[in-house]
């Protein structure tokens, strides 16, 4: 026997689950943050064309660039990995291919940030000695 339920009976429990704005405003915020890091990253490899192997090692080893640097390798590999996961969440369909999938993603995006931040903070470091 069925029961009489109004459309709102039937709708609770099925909306959102409220965890998808925290991810909205990461993403967000991350975006923003890539916009000046961005443009400092084009214009100083604008004003670096041109040059050499050696003052690419030496622009690479003065501290406030390796820390810049790094904090956009850091920030585009994190906004890249949040991008993927709604892409992967929205149309993988099959509940084990998706955590794969996310899985794979994430590592792949931890091992490059990681190997990315290590070769220039060695290039850094190396380069002040």
């Amino acid at each position: 026997m069925e029961q009489i339920r109004s459309p709102l009976a039937r709708a609770r429990g099925l909306g959102s689950a409220k965890h998808g704005v925290g991810h909205w405003r990461v993403q967000r915020l991350s975006a923003v943050a890539l916009v000046p890091l961005t443009f400092w990253f084009v214009a100083s490899l604008a004003t670096h064309t041109g040059s050499g192997y050696d003052a690419a090692i030496a622009w690479i080893g003065s501290p406030l660039v390796a820390v810049l640097l790094s904090l956009y390798l850091a920030v585009a590999f994190y906004h890249s990995q949040l991008g993927l996961q709604v892409i992967v969440e929205d149309y993988v369909h099959g509940e084990g291919l998706k955590t794969v999938m996310l899985t794979l993603l994430q590592f792949l995006h931890i091992g490059l940030a990681v190997g990315s931040i290590f070769a220039v903070l060695w290039i850094a470091l190396g380069a002040a000695a």
